[in-house]
């Protein structure tokens, strides 16, 4: 990298934003590596003993600063391709047209004209229709949620404005949007046409914005405002002025044996034909998760996610795959028309959708359109539809038996890395007195992961966050430009993996030597709050908001918070974060009751801004309890992950008989889970040992 170049200078970077880490944009005051030298009086500078030392800053030893993205030629490229399209605001999703979370790089667009690179946002972009010749002015803004807030400050330049979502007195990036399009109208009194890419978005979400725009036209009649599809998607058509368009990647495709899924593909089909009933005679799924757990295969063309590029289209007389067999191998082709399943390219989809559809209007009939379908899905049915939420998406999320043994084992080989990768971090930066970055640790974790069975990849970017890069929910620490790992600060490790048998997310937060006591009570709430949803029994029909509350309420005392959700769905060899249940404030949560056989996340988490962060998460699932009440069952959680919290940070006298007895017993069987692993001599049988001991109250 050269050196630091002012934003003056960067008129004209092609740098892509999305790869940008946040720690480029640190200033050099924030980003100075640790350097321990000998502090003993007298000592000789050509002295290479450790013993005695300790931690200083040495400007000496930092990496020069990336040169920083400037967005600005991007932006007035876009509003060119928007003044042809004739388009007054243009807005970029996030995701590609399943509507993943996780994208690859050729769905990054939002990364690419934004620089901001989480996983969750919209950016927003306006043109100033007054504007004449080659001038191309405007507004510019990314709207994403608590997890993003400190790393979208640090990756926007200056021509973004950032929406906070759900903070006080902030508007919606629909409400933004519009209010921008009543005075660009205003303003140039013509009618001002929002575009956006239809398969990027949503029918459910075009219609929220359709409603709030109509209700806005309704109030101003000189406001002419439309909403409107542009099929051509305009960063496609900007990207390689800067940079290479990344290519889709398309890789290799696996059936998963039956001894992991638990059941065949035609009982998963039948399944799923129950819900066309009355006039409903077809079903599109669309969301890649659903079709890999539908037809038992795992893909590899999204990182992280093991699925596949695909489309489905069931209806009672057939069943049909939009993949193109030149993508599956000879046996899983035959399975699959063995299960009755037709397979087409995956081009075809919008346009057998239509023949499909034209079909059934013939005959009165009807699709069911799920939720999670984009609005290119509904703009290419010819018959009427009903929507809601996806079959496939509610039966995938009620694991059967041999499901949740695979996410026990998977945890049990998680836990396994993991106790080996503490152990060995705490033994090189203080027995070893070892520099260690956040790079090198998240290698090594890594490491300890590939030597478990059946490991098959990480189920998203470790976060590996060190000292105040911990209070960046979702920080992600970039090769040569990331922290060393200050012994003497909190250090967060929020890790997944695909295992054959299941998919894990957990996170630990540790201290190596003494903690203030500020982070050992603030610790201690958090670990509260995660035991007591771990402990909860609540009745049948509970959705996830109602118990929100109870993960929160020890931080919620001393008017602390966490910003994001507290639970998500986790998939069986799948994508880490899964719907449609949650526990915490989003609508999903409010919306669907947790169930038995649901696997979710329990991750509550404090974070100081500029110092520290501390999140706890386990993997829970949820069964049946022996409480009954009006004769309906109540439920209960059964965690799964086995990781030691850290001793160094509890505050054992904020802790009750009940949840010391709790931690108890959870150590204990993680010690007698993992104990004849380890060699009695070794450094992780110790820490182990150390770690899992019971905590005991002094009178």
């Amino acid at each position: 990298m050269s050196s630091r170049v002012a934003r003056a200078q960067c008129a004209n970077c092609t740098c892509s934003p999305g790869l940008i880490s946040r720690a480029n944009r640190k200033s050099i005051y924030k980003r100075l590596s640790l350097n321990r030298r000998n502090s003993t009086p007298g000592s000789g500078s050509g002295c290479t003993s450790r013993e005695g030392s300790i931690f200083t800053f040495n400007p000496s030893l930092c990496l020069p600063d990336a040169k920083e993205v400037n967005t600005s030629k991007r932006l007035e490229s876009l509003r060119k391709q928007m003044k042809e399209h004739d388009l007054g605001i243009y807005i970029v999703p996030s995701e590609d047209q399943h509507q993943s979370e996780y994208v690859s790089a050729y769905d990054q667009k939002r990364s690419f004209i934004s620089g901001f690179s989480g996983s969750a946002g919209i950016a927003i972009i306006t043109r100033d229709m007054n504007s004449v010749g080659d001038t191309f002015e405007g507004t510019a803004a990314l709207s994403t949620d608590g997890r993003y807030f400190t790393q979208a400050v640090d990756e926007l330049d200056f021509n973004w404005i950032l929406l906070k979502q759900g903070a006080k007195d902030e508007p919606t990036w629909k409400e933004w949007t519009i209010k921008q399009a009543v005075q660009l109208s205003l303003d140039s009194g013509s009618t001002v046409r929002i575009g956006v890419d239809p398969t990027l978005i949503t029918y459910k979400l075009y219609k929220e914005f359709q409603s709030i725009l109509d209700k806005e036209l309704a109030k101003n009649e000189k406001v002419k405002i439309e909403f409107t599809a542009v099929k051509e998607n305009l960063i496609n058509k900007i990207w390689e002025q800067f940079e290479e368009l990344p290519s889709r990647n398309f890789g290799e495709i696996k059936s998963l044996d039956i001894n992991f899924t638990g059941r065949n593909v035609q009982d998963k089909l039948a399944d799923v034909k129950k819900h066309l009933t009355g006039d409903i005679k077809g079903i599109v799924i669309s969301a890649l998760d659903e079709v890999a757990w539908l037809l038992n295969l795992r893909g590899l063309d999204i990182q992280y996610n093991p699925v596949f590029y695909s489309f489905v289209i069931l209806t009672e007389e057939s069943t049909t795959l939009y993949i193109g067999e030149n993508r599956l191998l000879e046996d899983i082709v035959e399975s699959l028309k063995t299960a009755g399943i037709t397979i087409e390219p995956y081009e075809s989809f919008y346009s057998s959708l239509t023949t499909v559809s034209t079909k059934l209007s013939e005959s009165n009939k009807k699709f069911y359109i799920p939720d999670n379908a984009n609005w290119e899905v509904v703009r290419n049915l010819k018959c009427e539809f009903s929507q809601g939420l996806s079959p496939v998406e509610e039966l995938k999320a009620i694991k059967n038996n041999v499901e949740l043994e695979g996410a026990k084992i998977a945890h049990l080989k998680d836990g396994r890395a993991l106790i080996k990768f503490f152990a060995w971090l705490e033994e090189q930066v203080i027995e070893k007195q070892e520099l260690i970055d956040e790079i090198e640790a998240d290698e090594k974790l890594t490491e300890f992961k590939q030597q478990e069975d059946n490991f098959v990849g990480l189920s998203f970017d470790t976060i590996s966050a060190t000292g105040a890069n911990g209070a960046v929910i979702h920080y992600k620490p970039t090769k040569g430009q990331c922290s060393t790992i200050n012994p003497r600060k909190l250090y967060l490790n929020d890790s997944g993996s695909q295992f054959l048998e299941g998919t894990t997310d957990v996170t630990r937060t540790v201290h190596f030597q003494k903690p203030s006591a500020e982070e050992i009570t603030n610790y201690t709430l958090v670990l509260k709050g995660n035991i007591a949803l771990s402990t909860l029994r609540f009745p049948q029909n509970t959705t996830g908001n109602l118990i929100d509350a109870i993960a929160r309420q020890y931080l919620w005392k001393y008017g602390l918070n966490y910003a994001h959700g507290t639970s998500h769905g986790v998939g069986a060899y799948l994508n880490v974060h899964e719907g449609p249940i949650g526990i915490g404030p989003r609508p999903n949560a409010a919306a669907y009751a947790l169930k038995a056989g649901n696997l979710i996340s329990n991750e509550p988490g404090y974070y100081q801004e500029g110092d520290y962060g501390i999140r706890i998460e386990n993997v829970m699932f949820i069964k049946e309890s022996d409480l009954r009440y009006d004769g309906k069952a109540y439920l209960e959680f059964e965690t799964v992950t086995k990781v030691p919290y850290c001793r160094r940070l509890i505050d054992i006298h904020l802790l009750n008989d009940e949840e010391i007895s709790w931690i108890n017993e959870y150590h204990a069987d993680i010690w007698n889970s993992f104990y004849e692993n380890f060699d009695k001599n070794s450094y992780t049988y110790k820490w182990l040992k150390r770690e899992t001991e019971p905590l005991v109250k002094s009178k």
